[in-house]
């Protein structure tokens, strides 16, 4: 009698898991970089309205500040996500927190607008790949059931970070605040602290365990998934996921189980044939053990290479390969190309991803980074523009909680698309805003459709592609909507000088409304299990 290698692959064993204590440290330790990210381009938007006090800058200074640091994030999104698929999503992220806290504590130190202009490229380059880079690491962890509703959460932190950047903003930036005329300066130092974070990161997050099988590092890979296991209160054992599967601990009479393997996932085989001999460390640890009828020992006078029961389909370059063994899965892996963005199936998808990342950018950034010198422009005083903007920001918090409510039960793409819907009708409030109490409640309602936009959008960015392409894909299409964001900083305010702020936040709302239409184009991945 033999037995069947039934023995669950290791990314089915984390689908399989509940949400437990190392996904809730995962999302917290990912989230608090995120949250730094979201403070340092925070931070810039009240920064911009102090400078012009102590450098007498003029506007088009500003806004080539402000694009300067898209202009990186653009790049570094791009770049970020292809780098993070050679090298890893948990090296990138923590080297990418290292270096925009850097840059940004040292543009404290500016002499110029010059200056600053070169250190916010440099920051940016660090803001752009930290984002894609954190939602793919987890992504790839998180249970399938409940993996939109993980990234939402994640994406929340934004919020927190968006709100830490206001308070310093009001407190410090402002040139009423603690430090004078140079608060803008002592701002950029607490931006420094995610230089700090990074040794966290670095030392306590785990790596993706779908990208070490991509490499070949199946001993880091298997390690991961049972710490994982044994915090949802699981046995070690891969065969307690799966009943059916053989004991190795209880060997049928007369059998003896097979010496270490390279894969330390690979199942202990069980009825070792007479006169065989145990296999050693084999290249492909997912081919079939001693128990298998289709394997043939290497002494055998008829031995024959070991069928891969196992194969991968890669996509590189517009067509599919089936991965024969490990060496092959890395090998193709290690080829993922950009262009595959672009080839069979994926063209659609990214089309549309790349849509609704542009549009939604060009009008949260052009609203978001601007609104408090908007507001000075017509004639609120800067303090009172700062007030307003920090009693805005905490409606995102709120957006986040619905959007990662709604989008396990609407799934994806129809929660994108409505809460786009409702981001459109949210600025054409504002577009029509008059007095305090006008312009608070319309910029509440904006922040909190929009930032549950953005919860979505990062949810399903990452899912619409393989692992091997997943970095890549996530980061490239971030790095297109940072276009979007350095178009919007270099036009709004030459757009509101010429018009006003009523028709700019009417062109906002159609942003929205294009976004909210190329959204359906999108797959629905509600529950589903990401594509390996």
């Amino acid at each position: 009698m033999t037995l069947l290698n039934s023995t669950p692959t290791r990314s089915k064993r984390l689908d399989q898991l509940s949400f437990n204590r190392l996904h809730a440290r995962l999302v917290w330790g990912s989230g608090i970089g995120w949250a730094m990210d979201a403070m340092d381009v925070g931070l810039i938007s009240f920064i911009m309205v102090a400078l012009p006090e102590s450098w007498n800058m003029a506007p088009q200074d500003k806004s080539w500040i402000a694009a300067a640091g898209f202009m990186g994030m653009a790049i570094g999104a791009s770049v970020g996500g292809l780098v993070a698929d050679r090298l890893g999503r948990r090296q990138v992220f923590a080297v990418t927190l290292l270096v925009y806290g850097l840059a940004t504590g040292a543009s404290a130190l500016a002499w110029g607008v010059g200056a600053l202009i070169a250190l916010r490229f440099v920051v940016g380059l660090g803001l752009g790949a930290e984002l894609p880079v954190a939602s793919t690491l987890v992504s790839e962890f998180s249970p399938p059931r409940i993996r939109g509703r993980v990234i939402v959460w994640l994406e929340a932190f934004w919020a927190l970070g968006w709100t830490a950047a206001a308070l310093i903003g009001y407190f410090i930036a402002a040139p009423t605040g603690l430090f004078g005329a140079n608060g803008w300066r002592w701002a950029l130092v607490v931006g420094a602290a995610p230089a700090l974070y990074a040794v966290f990161v670095r030392r306590s997050l785990p790596e993706s365990v779908r990208f070490n099988e991509s490499k070949g590092r199946f001993a880091e890979a298997e390690a991961a998934v049972q710490a994982f296991e044994a915090a949802a209160r699981t046995k070690n054992r891969p065969e307690d996921a799966d009943p059916s599967a053989a004991r190795p601990d209880n060997p049928p009479a007369g059998t003896k189980n097979r010496p270490h393997d390279a894969d330390p996932s690979a199942p202990s085989p069980a009825n070792t044939p007479a006169g065989t001999k145990n296999r050693p460390d084999d290249a492909d640890p997912s081919a079939p053990g001693p128990a298998d009828p289709a394997y043939s020992t290497k002494h055998s006078a008829a031995a024959a290479p070991a069928p891969r029961p196992h194969g991968q389909r890669w996509m590189e370059a517009g067509r599919e390969r089936t991965a024969s063994g490990e060496g092959e899965a890395v090998r193709e892996a290690a080829r993922a190309h950009p262009r595959a963005l672009f080839t069979g199936g994926m063209a659609r998808r990214t089309a549309a991803i790349w849509a609704v990342w542009f549009c939604v950018n060009f009008a949260y950034y052009g609203a978001f980074t601007w609104l408090p010198s908007l507001l000075v422009a017509d004639g609120v005083a800067v303090t009172k523009s700062l007030g307003y903007t920090l009693i805005i920001t905490l409606a995102q918090l709120p957006g986040y909680a619905c959007a990662a409510w709604l989008i396990e039960l609407w799934g994806r793409r129809v929660t994108l698309a409505v809460v786009l819907v409702g981001a459109a009708g949210a600025a054409g409030l504002f577009a029509g805003a008059q007095g305090a109490a006008g312009i608070i409640g319309a910029g509440m309602t904006l922040s909190f459709f929009n930032l549950g936009a953005g919860g979505a959008l990062y949810a399903i960015t990452p899912e619409i592609y393989p692992t091997p392409l997943r970095g890549t894909g996530a980061g490239w299409a971030a790095g297109f909507g940072r276009l979007a964001s350095i178009v919007t900083t270099l036009v709004t305010i030459p757009l509101h000088t010429a018009l006003g702020t009523g028709p700019v936040f009417v062109l906002f709302a159609g942003c929205f409304i294009v976004a909210a239409a190329a959204a359906w184009a999108l797959p629905e991945m509600r529950g589903q299990v990401l594509d390996d």
